[in-house]
């Protein structure tokens, strides 16, 4: 069956259009109801979180009505991190929780993601039901369900996040600045960093239901850059919008992104904890995370990029630690999804643990230079068997010999195909990309 409105990260566009209505979202409630319902026992209970955008109310009252038509009780949760509904579904032992979010994007756009009973993805088979009775007729239930609102769900998810810390574990003596996006998370990420000892600057925690992400949060970093210089911060931490993913500012102002974070927490895991069984990054983790993890003698695969793909991965191989370069790091032994304050206090229990700070800690990972060129085509074609580009890639590879890698990626959009190579010598890397480049031009115009 062709997906009609469910991706790869649930449903989302720009508010007023396509699925992202209203009235899509009031038969969206009604359809997640019905399926849910009558495959699951006990209680009929679903929880709706959101994160800070203005149409997050109007949203939210949609797929109440729906679901509650559906013969549904709902469990409202206000704004909260998208992670925080995944565990709280596990703790209400709810059928399900709806997020209301479009994470880092604009607030002009919002979308709908489910977690399962267990806090993970709704299966396929879930998700085509809903999308099969979204195009039966809405009927209402003679058994109408009830909302509530659950106002201890933010203290919750406060004290599970310290809870994933050892006992005694503190953040004294360091001077954080915290950027959460004027999103999801504004309100219950400084709490968990206050209680837990640190002296705290926040930034973008006043959300007025359209600044968030504006020139803030872990896609545009230069404000909190700027912050942690000016405060002389030992670092600073941005979230995105619903929380789901951070990025790293270290002491001098360098960004430290998802693959420099996923090998601090493994470095951690292997050599002061319990040890590091496997990483799962992406097709586009810098090529260095992949050389660290061989050093550290810690496997390491690559998925496609999303985190259902990760996901994916690290169940495959028994794995608990994956991500993306984003930012979007799951630490499986600790949660089902990718969560920003869980993947920040790993890294923390790591830098405390070492007695080393962040600048010097990642210096165990070498980044080594990366350039992507997009190659537009008139219309989407596979590559995959092209002799010419084969033939090209393969010399490319032969240059490198091992120090670097070559990856042609379409991009899921858009007729585009990505032409990116790493290495060790910038200019070697430009080289290599742009002969690529011209090759695979030739052969799509």
């Amino acid at each position: 069956m062709v997906r009609k409105y469910f991706g790869t990260d649930g449903i989302r566009g720009r508010v007023g259009t396509g699925a992202i209505t209203p009235e899509f979202m009031l038969k969206l409630g009604w359809a997640a109801g019905r399926v849910l319902g009558d495959r699951f026992q006990g209680p009929n209970r679903i929880l709706i979180g959101k994160d800070t955008r203005i149409s997050g109310y109007m949203f939210e009252s949609a797929l109440e009505a729906g679901l509650i038509a559906a013969g549904v009780d709902v469990g409202l949760l206000g704004p909260m991190p998208t992670p925080a509904i995944a565990y709280l579904t596990r703790t209400f032992q709810a059928q399900a929780g709806i997020v209301i979010s479009a994470s880092h994007n604009d607030y002009t756009d919002n979308g709908i993601k489910f977690f399962s009973a267990n806090g993970t993805k709704l299966p396929d088979e879930i998700e085509r039901a809903i999308e099969e009775a979204l195009d039966q007729p809405m009927t209402v239930s003679e058994h109408l369900g009830k909302a509530v609102r659950i106002d201890d769900a933010a203290g919750r998810y406060v004290e599970y996040c310290k809870g994933t810390m050892p006992w005694g574990f503190s953040l004294r003596g360091l001077k954080i600045v915290l950027d959460c996006a004027n999103g999801a998370t504004y309100n219950v990420g400084p709490n968990v960093f206050n209680e837990l000892g640190a002296e705290l600057i926040t930034m973008a925690v006043a959300p007025d239901g359209s600044n968030i992400n504006l020139n803030c949060g872990s896609t545009k970093p230069q404000a909190l850059q700027r912050k942690v210089l000016e405060e002389e911060a030992d670092m600073g931490i941005a979230f995105d919008g619903d929380g789901d993913r951070l990025i790293f500012v270290d002491h001098k102002g360098e960004v430290v992104d998802g693959d420099e974070i996923l090998y601090i927490i493994a470095a951690y895991q292997q050599q002061y904890g319990s040890g590091c069984n496997g990483v799962a990054g992406t097709l586009m983790s810098n090529f260095g995370l992949e050389l660290a993890m061989k050093r550290l003698e810690i496997p390491f695969a690559r998925a496609n990029v999303g985190d259902r793909y990760v996901i994916q991965s690290m169940r495959e191989n028994g794995w608990q630690l994956g991500g993306e370069s984003s930012g979007h790091i799951i630490c499986a032994d600790v949660s089902t999804t990718g969560d920003g304050i869980i993947a920040a206090l790993q890294v923390l229990l790591g830098l405390v643990t070492a007695g080393e700070n962040l600048h010097d800690f990642k210096q165990g990972m070498n980044k080594l230079p990366m350039l992507m060129i997009n190659v537009r085509m008139n219309e989407r074609r596979d590559l995959s068997g092209n002799t010419v580009v084969n033939e090209a890639v393969a010399a490319a590879e032969d240059v490198l010999a091992g120090r670097g890698r070559v990856l042609l990626r379409p991009s899921g959009t858009e007729p585009l195909i990505r032409v990116m190579v790493e290495g060790e010598d910038a200019k070697e890397v430009e080289a290599l990309c742009k002969q690529l480049t011209k090759v695979v031009e030739a052969e799509v115009t």
